[in-house]
């Protein structure tokens, strides 16, 4: 072989070998695993009583936080877990299999609230709040979104007035996973309008601050165990040294940490489609019509090969955009590709399976209805798909 040929390929090749190195270490098995058998052992038995009944999860999330996977990317010295964000997709992959009600939990206060204060906050804010946050004593909620602030992240009412040595907050926050659960918030609020979404800030609320209000959990059609606020501040005390980096930061800050949340639920997705899938492939072995299994028809066994070949499309994507943020490169292409992607991919196969099943799909007890409710939520939540289309629009057009 030509030896310049050979130094070509070990110079600009090599990175390429890692990308398409797709087994896994033996750790993060052992984190798939653990994951795996806390949804069979500790979510399948009640998942359906506690949608049915909008039953906030909170002995699972207790445990969830023993077992290290409330604060997994965070360092030790903070009361994480230390590990890469592939083991926290796998984690986040097999919660959602049984239960995305728990997993949205887990994805906001690891993906949001632990890795925005450990990557932005300041030492004495990781101290106070972070260690409490990463360990599972206490769990965080992201406060951005508003009556007329969803998409439009840059059109913040909720005011933080500038007071001297600390702010008054004002406002409403809609569409708060963890609202009434959460012992600090993580709110953006203008302080200088006439900036725009350079005069916005970050600020770390506590919940039991005077004047902080939690309007009624809201009755949705997926994730319904879920704890979802509204949460209204009506002149709310808050110190200066609760604001997350330089003054004017929030906006910049919301949307680094929505990019890696936006990995959390791509990888939600994928676990509400793999669910599915795997309760309609056990499902068609079983059931049998017209003197033999289901799975034998060509029409049931060529939808279970699309939703075999989508999921493993939307694990591949995912996958690249956590193996983007571990080596330190920009992932907001990848992360807005993978969640795109794997929310369409939640909502075909979902579908699916509740079509595989028949008229059995349609009643709880077979899971997969619900499975298909809390699909659509990863079309919305982190960035509508259209949102998504956005970003990656902008990316592949500047070329």
């Amino acid at each position: 072989m030509n030896i310049g040929f050979c130094v070509f390929f070990a110079v600009f090749c090599s990175p390429i070998l890692q990308i398409m190195n797709f087994q896994l270490t033996e750790e993060h098995k052992a984190v798939r695993q653990a994951a795996r058998d806390f949804a069979k052992n500790e979510l399948l038995p009640g998942v359906i009583e506690r949608d049915e009944k909008m039953k906030f999860p909170a002995e699972q999330i207790k445990m969830l936080g023993e077992l290290g996977f409330m604060g997994m990317m965070v360092d030790p010295k903070y009361g994480g877990s230390g590990m890469d964000t592939i083991s926290y997709v796998l984690a986040m992959e097999e919660i959602s299999k049984i239960d995305a009600s728990v997993s949205v939990c887990m994805s906001v206060n690891n993906s949001l609230v632990c890795w925005g204060l450990e990557k932005y906050g300041n030492e004495d804010q990781k101290q106070k709040y972070l260690t409490q946050l990463a360990s599972g004593q206490k769990i965080g909620a992201f406060l951005l979104s508003e009556p007329e602030a969803g998409s439009d992240a840059t059109s913040q009412r909720t005011t933080a007035v500038d007071m001297g040595d600390h702010y008054i907050l004002n406002g409403t926050k809609n569409w708060i996973t963890n609202g009434n659960s959460a012992s600090y918030y993580l709110v953006i609020a203008q302080t200088y309008p006439e900036k725009g979404h350079k005069g916005i800030n970050a600020l770390i609320v506590e919940k039991n601050s005077h004047g902080v209000m939690v309007g009624a959990k809201e009755n949705k059609l997926g994730i319904r165990g879920s704890d979802t606020h509204s949460i209204m501040f009506q002149d709310v005390k808050v110190p200066k040294e609760n604001r997350i980096g330089d003054d004017g930061f929030g906006f910049t800050f919301a949307m680094k940490v929505l990019a890696g949340g936006r990995i959390g639920i791509a990888a939600q997705a994928l676990g509400i489609a793999s669910g599915a899938y795997e309760l309609a492939l056990k499902y068609s072995k079983e059931r049998k019509a017209f003197g033999t299994e289901i799975s034998n028809h060509q029409a049931i066994a060529f939808k279970l090969a699309d939703m075999a070949t989508q999921i493993e499309a939307a694990r591949l994507l995912v996958h690249k955009a956590a193996w983007t943020k571990d080596q330190g490169l920009d992932y907001t292409l990848s992360a807005s590709m993978a969640k795109l992607f794997a929310s369409d991919i939640a909502q075909f196969v979902t579908s699916e399976a509740v079509q595989i099943h028949g008229g059995y799909g349609y009643v709880k007890e077979f899971h997969v209805e619900r499975l298909m409710r809390d699909a659509k939520i990863t079309q919305i939540y982190e960035g509508t798909s259209e949102v998504q289309r956005i970003v990656i629009s902008r990316t592949v057009l500047k070329g």
